[in-house]
């Protein structure tokens, strides 16, 4: 069956707590543009869609041509689809897990090791820190998405210090004097930024209850008699304080950059990057591995003084953690978001309602294509003689394999293609 190169791919829904709910949610969308009929609770989260082998999440394949297997499977047995070079980097297995996530809680404040560091903990703590794979992620935007990346340029933290004085307190005098007597050198800065994130995050946890309290009571008074929160981060600590009541993550807004992508901006989360989702729906594109640090906004098992020594203490503005994509001079249908690590790229293909013959290149190596937008029948020398491709509908394409379009809806196509350019 080793000519079987492209086929569709039945993914898994994975109905995490933080998810929207029902149709509010662009996976249930997908899930059900993929499959009308599947059932959509209006009641249930439908938090991700996982396109890919992971193990926790093996998409099945669906091709009449192939008993019941799924994609991890099919690739143990033909490892070539992936193409020699990632056969051979990545000991023939596919690199990079492709998401579909809709956020309708905050997701945790983390980062994610590099691979020295994952195999450490993997090796200390091989309940917590389940491989030794590191865990760069890229999230592109569907809709307006909101999160938390790196840490806000140095002066915006000082204003947030002097503003909202029980943060100042959890942070205490010596730490925020310190940071303030840095600015202007990167080499104290960096180690004065720790300090006052570390002394906040061990804080002991009456106190910080206790000031969070008082500013969430400040801040609801303010807002009630119609004043200005904005120096406050008001409506933000609010809507997380209702999350994760008493939670020692709601003052890392006043630490983190906050962040808003429109659809079709992105963002790369590289190891050491402080980050939480917040609210949208994007695209997520990671290497295969488990390995999270979590410090707070979550229930899950948390780690702050790993968190604390591992961050990449770099203040940036909130403009400088927008990736952008290029793109490609040979096709001005592609969009390449291209993040400096092997294990993944993400094209975004923007097919205009005035092409209705379309080829989905050849690359070398394997890639899951995701219809976002749009209708088509699709045909591939390796895959069924016509595939009729809407919404929600996911195909996996073997290495330098091409993929056919005809398409038929008049607005033309929206792809997501993920795919590891070595």
């Amino acid at each position: 069956m080793e000519e079987v190169r492209v086929f569709p791919l039945a993914c898994v829904v994975q109905k995490y707590a933080w998810g929207k709910v029902g149709l509010s949610s662009e996976v249930a969308k997908l899930v059900l543009g993929g499959d009308p009929l599947a059932v959509i609770e209006d009641d249930r989260p439908y938090a991700e869609l996982w396109m890919g082998a992971h193990p926790k999440g093996d998409a099945l394949i669906k091709d009449n041509r192939i008993s019941q297997r799924t994609l991890g499977q099919w690739i143990a047995d033909y490892p070539g689809c992936l193409g020699s070079k990632v056969k051979d980097t990545f000991h023939g297995q596919l690199p990079f897990l492709f998401k579909v996530l809709s956020v309708n809680t905050a997701l945790s404040i983390q980062a994610h090791p590099n691979r020295e560091l994952a195999a450490r903990l993997h090796a200390q703590f091989p309940e917590h820190y389940p491989d030794s794979n590191h865990k760069p992620e890229m999230a592109i935007a569907l809709t307006p998405f909101e999160g938390l990346c790196g840490f806000r340029p140095v002066e915006e933290i000082i204003g947030f210090l002097k503003s909202v004085p029980e943060f100042h307190a959890l942070v205490g005098n010596e730490a925020a004097e310190e940071l303030q007597s840095s600015v202007g050198d990167p080499g104290r800065l960096a180690l004065a930024l720790k300090k006052c994130f570390t002394r906040m995050m061990n804080c002991e946890k009456k106190v910080f209850v206790d000031q969070l309290n008082m500013l969430v009571k400040r801040v609801s008074e303010e807002g009630a008699a119609g004043k200005d929160t904005s120096g406050s981060n008001g409506e933000l600590l609010l809507r997380l304080h209702s999350q994760f009541p008493g939670d020692i993550g709601c003052f890392a807004i006043y630490f983190l950059n906050r962040v808003i992508l429109q659809p079709g901006e992105a963002m790369f989360l590289g190891a050491n990057e402080p980050h939480a989702y917040l609210y949208g729906d994007c695209i997520e594109c990671m290497a295969c591995s488990d390995n999270t640090v979590r410090a707070g906004l979550t229930p899950k098992f948390i780690d702050v003084n790993t968190l604390c020594e591992m961050l990449s203490y770099s203040p940036a503005p909130a403009s400088a953690k927008i990736f952008p994509s290029v793109q490609d001079p040979s096709d001005p249908c592609v969009f390449l978001y291209d993040p400096p690590v092997p294990d993944f790229s993400v094209m975004r293909i923007q097919v205009p309602g005035s092409v209705k013959q379309y080829t989905v290149a050849p690359v070398d190596c394997a890639g899951i294509l995701l219809v976002v937008q749009g209708e088509a029948t699709a045909t591939a020398a390796g895959g069924l003689s016509d595939m009729a491709l809407r919404r929600g509908s996911v195909l996996f394409i073997s290495a330098n394999e091409g993929v056919a379009l005809h398409i038929t809806s008049p607005s033309g196509m929206t792809l997501f293609r993920a795919c590891c350019l070595l």
